[in-house]
């Protein structure tokens, strides 16, 4: 036996021998830090993986399957104008509102399909960072200023983010790009205007189903939280019309499942969440028995299921350990600590928001209730802005499902850009307010 080759394995079994023999199962700060990690994950399964992950995969599924890689490949990869694909992706954000662990699959469906590195980590980037609600909640509860501050930096950041990784790699761009030229032009199976139609369709549902609540009890934004079952329903009409017309399921299985949903609702009238995962059940029975691109679909959203879910779900579990939980009585490292942290506008508290803020896991807007708390604690302004940049665009199961995806060098340089353009902005930010 080559014991060479073996050192790995005997690392990870002493590793986890050391950690089992002398874990401090009596300590309080331990046993909390355990049920914190399961409260997170218990938390994420209930509130975030049905209406927010589920449909991002099938929306990933869209794009892998009936958006062919000629058209990837000629609004974000070789063939596109550099201008437009940077363009496109950086404010995709405001469209999607999604959090750093939905837009996971459709990054990595685009990366999958041919779009150049660049414009797939602007997209990466913005697609949390850039939520028009949030941006708005931002200003309205933390200040102005802090509100206009963040949509400047998060639109900069993927620019020159997504520029910098195209840079650094750019001369396996290159070789890809190469490639990427000499495909010949495939027309598309369908009118393109379809396939928009049906992606539209589900960005629709997936938006509206975590449309959250706002601050005021009256208004525009109020009126769409309140009604956002609604018109959702009404998007749902729509997709099962897409289903048959565009997709081609058959008449008959989306009418079942039209009817299965339909009674659902009116037994669950109070609890719209059941209706919606008997329709994603319902589709996916549909998918299931139609043959040729709907069941190709379901097979690329299953893809992206089993390469994605995994990994969230082991980096919930120990960013809940770390941290602690929204509602639960903290981590292993006391909140204490970030408290005293972050405080004022030095370099090290800028650093350590942003650093703190890249490993923590933000649902969509709940970093502003979460930094509000902080700044009554004593946040500084910079430390603030810096937290706002790193959190909701990156989380430890964010980078675990990156890695995953562009590998553990590309991974560790973006990580490292975010979290330094985010500290060198909060201590600019922090020097002028």
């Amino acid at each position: 036996m080559d014991w060479k080759e073996q050192y790995k394995s005997f690392l990870w079994i002493t590793g986890f021998f050391l950690f089992a023999y002398f874990m401090p199962i009596e300590t309080e700060t331990f046993r909390n830090s355990v049920i914190d990690a399961f409260a997170l994950a218990k938390w994420y399964a209930q509130e975030h993986v049905l209406l927010c992950l589920v449909p991002a995969f099938f929306i990933a599924g869209v794009i892998a399957v009936f958006i062919s890689q000629a058209s990837v490949v000629k609004h974000f990869g070789a063939k596109a104008k550099k201008w437009k694909a940077y363009l496109i992706a950086s404010v995709s954000g405001t469209i999607l509102a999604v959090c750093s662990c939905t837009v996971l699959p459709l990054f990595s469906s685009i990366h999958k399909r041919g779009a150049g590195l660049g414009p797939a980590i602007a997209f990466l980037y913005s697609g949390p960072a850039i939520n028009i609600l949030a941006i708005i909640l931002t200003a309205k509860v933390l200040g102005l200023e802090l509100g206009i501050a963040r949509i400047i930096g998060a639109v900069s950041f993927s620019l020159v983010i997504g520029l910098i990784m195209a840079f650094i790699y750019s001369k396996e761009e290159k070789e890809r790009a190469d490639a990427q030229l000499a495909m010949p032009e495939v027309e598309e199976p369908r009118p393109l205007w379809q396939t928009t139609i049906h992606f539209f369709i589900l960005v629709a549902i997936l938006v509206f189903v975590n449309w959250g609540k706002p601050l005021e009890t009256e208004g525009f934004w109020y009126f769409m939280y309140a009604n956002k079952w609604f018109i959702t329903a009404l998007f749902g009409i729509g997709f099962a019309i897409s289903l048959v017309y565009i997709i081609g399921v058959k008449k008959l299985y989306v009418l079942l499942g039209v009817i299965a949903v339909l009674i659902s609702a009116i037994f669950f009238y109070n609890n719209p969440t059941i209706p919606f995962v008997i329709g994603v059940v319902a589709t996916t029975l549909a998918l299931t028995f139609t043959e040729g691109e709907p069941n190709q679909w379901l097979g690329e959203t299953w893809g992206f299921t089993k390469q994605i879910m995994p990994l969230l779900g082991a980096g919930v579990l120990v960013a809940g350990f770390l941290l602690g939980s929204a509602e639960g009585n903290g981590g292993i490292i006391p909140k204490e600590w970030i408290y005293t942290l972050v405080g004022g506008n030095s370099l090290f508290s800028n650093f350590f928001a942003s650093i703190t803020g890249a490993f923590m896991y933000f649902a969509t807007l709940t970093e502003i209730p979460i930094l509000q708390g902080l700044i009554n604690n004593g946040m500084g302004k910079g430390p603030a802005l810096a937290l706002l940049l790193a959190g909701p665009a990156l989380s430890l199961p964010n980078m675990l499902v990156i890695r995953g995806v562009i590998g553990t060098q590309k991974t560790i340089v973006y990580v490292s850009l975010v979290v330094i353009m985010a500290t060198l902005s909060g201590l600019i930010y922090g020097a002028i307010f």
